[in-house]
């Protein structure tokens, strides 16, 4: 196949280009050239946030683009309008924060939808997501559309920074406050699976909308946790700490304590509840969670110090009022 990718060179981006490769693929990606494209891909140059930026997509044909843009919906509508008449079918990796907030535990692909615009500038990431399906919707139409919408994504080269930041945190060794109960669900996918999944989609030629992450509960934080310290090496001790006590130090969950949730609650819900059915029943495959923990550690650990990006996470003041508490 010819695959086309708009980015192309960073996480999500990265890991569907080497996937296609992997399968003899003609792969082209479009990039700003911020980063490296993978050897063995062709490259196109442009910068989707100034006018003229799709020029260089002017001329070729492809069977298969896949957009993973998360900013402006204009942009995702000026590439799709520009391709769609040279390129067999179009999947957009979206994300599930497209439903209506906040998401019921257990809702499907049918369930509710936040407001969106294809012609909207930036505002905020559901709303620029749910423009950016409707853009793709309008220049390819429904039978040559795919909406990926993934849940949390995780994996080597991770660019949001929550599963280093842990793996960062407990390697410092330590007594580390844990957001418990140790049990917690957890609702995640290795960037590869989904890279491995979006190119059989479209193989397949599946076209609508899939929630793409594992199955609810197949990894809890407690897994995630011990994992890290294992994968580390490192002689921290974990303290499970209950929610109660999470939410009377004043720390507010994903964001002073990534990829974690109070379970019981609507952000819980949202964010690791979700059904996979259907992505599951057309060949979805999510490799163990300590896989996914093992390779992003050796992929964190082979760069500088600093050459990761890290979520914000808790600081040092609200680690002692977790640990006080």
């Amino acid at each position: 196949m010819r695959l086309l990718l708009l980015g192309g060179t960073d996480f999500a981006g990265r890991a569907l280009a080497e996937a296609g490769l992997a399968r003899g693929w003609d792969v082209t990606v479009f990039h700003r050239g911020e980063h490296p494209a993978p050897p063995g891909v062709r490259v196109r140059h442009g910068d989707r946030t100034r006018e003229g930026g799709h020029d260089a997509l002017a001329t070729g044909e492809w069977d298969a683009v896949v957009d993973t843009w998360s900013g402006a919906p204009t942009a995702v509508r000026d590439a799709a309008g520009l391709l769609a008449d040279r390129v067999g079918r179009h999947a957009f990796v979206s994300s599930r924060s497209v439903y209506a907030w906040p998401a019921a535990a257990g809702l499907d692909e049918s369930g509710p939808l936040a407001e969106g615009d294809p012609d909207a500038d930036a505002t905020d990431f559901a709303a620029d997501k749910r423009g950016s399906e409707l853009a793709v919707l309008r220049a390819f139409g429904p039978a040559r559309t795919l909406l990926v919408r993934p849940g949390m994504i995780v994996g080597p080269r991770e660019n949001t920074g929550r599963l280093p930041w842990w793996l960062a945190r407990v390697a410092g060794g330590g007594e580390v406050p844990a957001p418990g109960p140790y049990d917690t669900p957890l609702q995640h996918i290795d960037v590869r699976d989904l890279a491995a999944w979006t190119l059989d989609a479209l193989e397949k030629g599946l076209h609508g909308p899939f929630n793409l992450v594992s199955r609810p509960g197949l990894a809890t934080m407690g897994e995630l946790l011990d994992t890290c310290v294992r994968v580390t090496g490192s002689s921290a001790r974990l303290r499970w700490i209950p929610p109660e006590e999470i939410a009377a130090a004043g720390l507010s969950p994903w964001t002073d304590l990534p990829m974690w949730a109070p379970p019981g609650t609507d952000f819980h819900a949202a964010v690791h509840a979700g059904d996979v059915t259907r992505a599951h029943a057309t060949g979805l495959r999510c490799r163990p969670l300590a896989e996914t923990v093992e390779d992003t550690w050796a992929w964190q650990r082979a760069l500088p110090d600093g050459a990761v990006k890290l979520a914000d996470g808790f600081d040092e003041a609200a680690r002692a009022r977790l640990l006080e508490g």
